[in-house]
């Protein structure tokens, strides 16, 4: 059986081990593969793994050998599912791999957003601590993080590992809708969108990109958020209008902003976020501590290992 990787860099840039996969059938990996490399690497292949590289009905009709794709990351919207279901091809994805990671990176952007680590370490290099006359300085306002309101809108897996984290700073959690399984030991308060852009000290964003939750922070729901207010996405880039997210920390609307997410990847160079007032940008990287990628690689293998003992593992079709 044939097994092709796509796009492996990403997921393991040469730190980690595809063995496990390698030895569930003669397995081809490439770091990266071109939208016009598709379908001449997947040629006689059975079995796909995808991060990013783009699988749509019109490359999957070129592919009549394929049987399943496995997709090494939570969203699959790279698949045209659709397509897939009606050739009979699975698709499967991976759940929940970096929860833990995720939750951690929201909170790194917090703390830098209210403590500047970063810039307080770099004017100390740079000889400015030797040269004080005083035994300490700081160019912004310290923030206690305890007292304060944390509102997540999307409470699933991530939002609550959120939640959790911002709890154990002291912090009072809001959340924009209950969900289907109560958490355990976690004091939230559930409340509408609107209450919880109104009265929340920091919004965090962890709800999935669909038509409704498309751009859901616009100028509108902007203005609603204290003037001394963070905002944090380390979900989906499209879940913000840019434009109007710039627009709202150049004029003072909000305090700042976190994003490890842009609405497209890679960004245009006109992004206006990269020069928008106190907004802190990571490229994309909140998935990938060492430990979620190893997860991930063995929840995908785990993945085609079930398909071909015809079992239904994390499928979505």
């Amino acid at each position: 059986m044939k097994i092709v990787v796509l796009d492996g860099y990403t997921t393991n840039p040469n730190d980690l081990s595809w063995s496990e996969l390698e030895g569930v059938g003669e397995c081809q990996i490439f770091e990266r593969t071109a939208p016009h490399e598709i379908v001449s690497r997947l040629e006689g292949a059975e079995v796909a793994l995808t991060n990013k590289t783009v699988l749509n009905a019109e490359t999957l009709a070129q592919l009549p050998m394929l049987r399943y794709i496995g997709v090494l990351a939570t969203g699959y919207n790279v698949v045209d599912v659709e397509a897939a279901r009606s050739r009979g091809i699975g698709v499967a994805n991976v759940p929940a791999y970096s929860t833990r990671s995720v939750a951690q990176m929201t909170m790194a952007l917090l703390l830098e957003l209210t403590q500047n680590v970063g810039h307080h370490s770099q004017t100390v290099r740079e000889g400015r601590w030797a040269k004080s006359p005083d035994f300490c300085y700081w160019d912004s306002m310290l923030i206690e993080l305890d007292g304060l309101t944390l509102g997540i809108i999307g409470f699933g897996e991530i939002g609550q590992a959120t939640a959790r984290l911002g709890k154990a700073f002291g912090m009072k959690i809001l959340a924009s809708r209950r969900p289907r399984r109560e958490p355990e030991g976690l004091e939230v308060e559930y409340v509408d969108l609107e209450t919880l852009l109104r009265q929340s000290d920091v919004v965090s964003l962890h709800c999935p990109l669909t038509p409704e939750t498309r751009e859901i922070m616009d100028a509108q729901r902007l203005s609603l958020m204290k003037p001394s207010a963070f905002l944090l996405n380390t979900s989906r880039g499209p879940l913000i209008n840019e434009t109007d997210l710039a627009a709202a920390l150049n004029a003072g609307t909000i305090a700042g902003a976190g994003l490890d997410v842009l609405g497209v990847e890679t960004p245009h160079e006109d992004n206006p976020l990269f020069k928008a007032k106190n907004c802190l940008i990571t490229p994309h990287i909140a998935w990938a501590t060492r430990a979620a990628r190893q997860r991930l690689i063995q929840e995908a293998t785990q993945n085609v290992q079930a398909f071909l003992r015809n079992e239904r593992r994390n499928r979505v079709a």
